[in-house]
């Protein structure tokens, strides 16, 4: 296939990109490299995909690009209709991953635009371009935030996920709706992949299995919310990607057995389906930081702080669908990700211990 991958240089959609590349499938990768964190980490992303020429001189233009024998690079912003137009038009995708967005709960409550334009009008342009020229398959990252108030745990794709508790939240939740609605009016093909706590190697350093490391190593004092005692589905980047690319290749069909008068959430009589990309194996944030410490030989200085706003108590992802659907089986315990962590982390930012 040739594959669309938004996001590229993020987390999740260099991992994917990666891996597309090792099954034999052509990406074309499409990223801003904004400041959300360390734009060099994103670009060292980039060159361990192997674009190396030009990288390191990647301007603040809106449009440039790069690229190898089977990777080409698109600098570009989401929100950029007229350009995203041009390379759907000039590259005839036949599957699209949608994972370019602005991340992040709390930012978002902060940062409220960012989130309006990048992660509603950037992926209302993906979906016009993805109609516009017939795409196949479109995936595109949702999260486990949508559950938002609810605590009915393990959280089902078939349970009402309608109270958001951010914004960043109530943005994924709206990309899924608008999905639905080009499902059914155009026929898309979508997917919506709920990412439950994605962590591992080359990893968002906003996260707290990040801070936490580099507090470990730093002497730094850290804020450890809800005292440690919230609950995570800690889900290891192999298994993510993994779910991710078993969506990728098998596009979404209707379901002729939906029924209107018992509609379920995750399915629709139009080629629509959501998927919890999860551990199914909550583990809790004081657990992660033990782990951590234990891994490292080191003590974390922790100051203990209540819930923070936007925050949720537990996740835990039923993953039963995706399963059965996708041939999704996460292995990796939080213990071997996060050695596999700290392993790339020394070596990434050249630290012996």
């Amino acid at each position: 296939m040739k594959v669309l991958v938004t996001g590229c240089a993020g987390f999740i959609g260099f991992h994917l990109s990666k891996k597309l590349l090792k099954e034999g499938h052509t990406v074309v990768g499409i990223d801003i490299i904004n400041d959300y964190y360390s734009p060099q980490l994103k670009i060292d992303r980039l060159k361990e995909i192997g674009l190396d020429q030009g990288v390191n001189k990647l301007s603040k233009t809106n449009f440039q690009s790069s690229q190898t024998e089977d990777f080409k690079f698109f600098k570009v912003n989401l929100e950029d209709k007229e350009n995203l137009t041009k390379i759907f038009k000039s590259e005839k995708f036949d599957s699209v991953c949608n994972l370019g967005a602005q991340a992040g709960v709390r930012y978002s409550i902060t940062n409220p635009d960012i989130y309006m334009k990048s992660n509603i009008l950037g992926f209302y342009n993906i979906l016009e371009c993805c109609r516009l020229y017939e795409v196949a398959q479109l995936c595109f990252a949702s999260s486990s935030s949508v559950y938002g108030l609810s605590t009915d745990l393990p959280y089902s794709v078939d349970k009402c996920a309608d109270h958001p508790v951010s914004l960043y939240a109530a943005t994924k939740r709206s990309n899924e709706l608008l999905a639905h609605s080009y499902a059914h009016l155009y026929s898309v093909p979508v997917t919506g992949l709920r990412f439950f706590t994605v962590y591992g190697p080359w990893g968002r350093p906003d996260m707290a299995y990040y801070k936490f490391t580099k507090a470990l190593f730093e002497g730094e004092e850290v804020e450890l919310y809800n005292e440690g005692n919230s609950l995570r589905d800690f889900t290891f980047i192999d298994d993510a990607v993994d779910g991710t690319f078993n969506a990728l290749i098998k596009p979404s069909v209707s379901n002729f057995d939906w029924d209107s008068k018992d509609p379920k959430i995750s399915s629709s009589s139009a080629p629509y389906e959501i998927y919890n990309i999860g551990n199914d194996k909550p583990v809790s944030v004081f657990e992660m930081k033990s782990i951590l410490e234990m891994l490292t030989g080191k003590e974390l200085n922790v100051k203990l702080l209540p819930l923070q706003q936007g925050d949720v108590n537990s996740t835990h992802a039923d993953i039963l669908k995706s399963k059965e659907n996708l041939g999704f089986s996460p292995s990796t315990t939080l213990k071997s990700g996060l050695s596999k962590f700290v392993e790339w982390y020394c070596r990434y930012y050249e630290i012996t211990y």
